[in-house]
């Protein structure tokens, strides 16, 4: 059996957030999430929260558990989704201090809608009803977005001014995720505004690329992520249409030995903000299970840098850093 291997880079606004609780947090991180459940705070990156959160006695927590919170001071977290602005007011009101560690291509979104709506714009969001970046990305408005999940929903939704009306998506969508329903859009709205390309996450669409090229490649798909992970079970499901058995598993060891009878080629692929170390976890378990050979197929070289949240890696925090260190 061989293991072709489709990686890239982590979501880099997952890893900014996990910076933070490695460099700062020394007394108390609460890492903030617009919905329940309360087990993870982004995507695929639940494994290495766990492993901080022992490590530094950090908590996890949503908005519904504002009343269990710590007394002002304390340090909060925004996670890469992003938060509603009623979150963001309350956060502010109640005294903390904040790292704003919301994914840069979720806050390009957010500031669209903002401008949008100033100048008169009601908005349809293409997403998954439920996921965190979809409830944050709709509360920056009061009222004026309409969610849309499938076809069905465009023909229901109760636009008031189709002269001013715009299309957002959530960004961990890719552009084949989004081609129908945006297409029943304009079949419906010919005046529609489009989202721009540019707002799908580089990350969710170059994985699915790959995974069009892998999945001719092998006979069996394996996709390493989180089954709450809205880019991995695409991924998932993307193999299986492309007539591949497909199977999701979030750790080394949550794979079985059936999924492999007969196979030659197993095609592993890894969500977006999957872990490295979960990805090699997996690789250890397909060597000892007889994989004789390991190859990573060529794929776009990820070159995208997010910055630090603000307040990161400034002269202040250093000294703060410098001065818990010491005491």
């Amino acid at each position: 059996m061989k293991v072709a291997q489709n990686l890239g880079m982590l979501a880099l606004a997952a890893v900014a957030a996990l910076g933070i609780w490695l460099l700062f947090a020394t007394e108390w991180v609460d890492v903030w999430r617009p919905t329940p459940p309360r087990g993870e705070a982004a995507r695929d990156d639940h494994y290495a929260i766990k492993q901080i959160v022992g490590k530094l006695g950090a908590k996890v927590s949503s908005p519904d558990n504002l009343d269990r919170l710590p007394p002002p001071g304390a340090t909060l977290v925004f996670s890469a989704h992003g938060v509603s602005q009623a979150v963001r007011k309350e956060a502010q009101a109640r005294g903390f201090s904040i790292f704003d560690a919301t994914c840069p291509l979720v806050t390009k979104v957010h500031v669209e809608v903002a401008k949008l709506h100033k100048e008169g714009y009601e908005f349809l969001m293409i997403g998954h009803k439920g996921h965190p970046e979809v409830e944050g990305t709709m509360g920056q408005l009061y009222g004026g977005i309409y969610l849309v999940e499938d076809v069905a929903d465009v023909a229901t939704a109760p636009v008031q001014n189709p002269a001013k009306l715009a299309v957002v998506t959530q960004t961990t969508l890719s552009v084949d995720d989004t081609a129908d329903i945006l297409a029943a859009v304009k079949r419906r709205f010919p005046q529609v505004r489009q989202p721009k390309h540019q707002d799908i996450c580089y990350a969710t669409q170059n994985r699915q690329d790959a995974v069009k090229v892998l999945s001719p490649q092998v006979d069996v798909v394996i996709v390493v992520g989180s089954p709450t992970s809205s880019n991995s079970n695409r991924l998932r499901e993307l193999a299986g249409r492309l007539g591949k058995p497909d199977y999701m598993v979030d750790d080394g060891d949550a794979w079985q030995p059936q999924w492999f009878e007969g196979a030659v080629r197993v095609g592993l692929t890894a969500g977006a903000s999957a872990p490295d170390v979960l990805v090699q976890q997996v690789i250890t378990r397909l060597r000892e299970y007889g994989a004789l050979a390991v190859r990573k197929l060529d794929g776009v070289a990820e070159t995208v840098h997010f910055p630090l949240p603000k307040g990161l890696g400034d002269k202040s925090m250093s000294e703060v850093a410098a001065s818990r260190s010491s005491s």
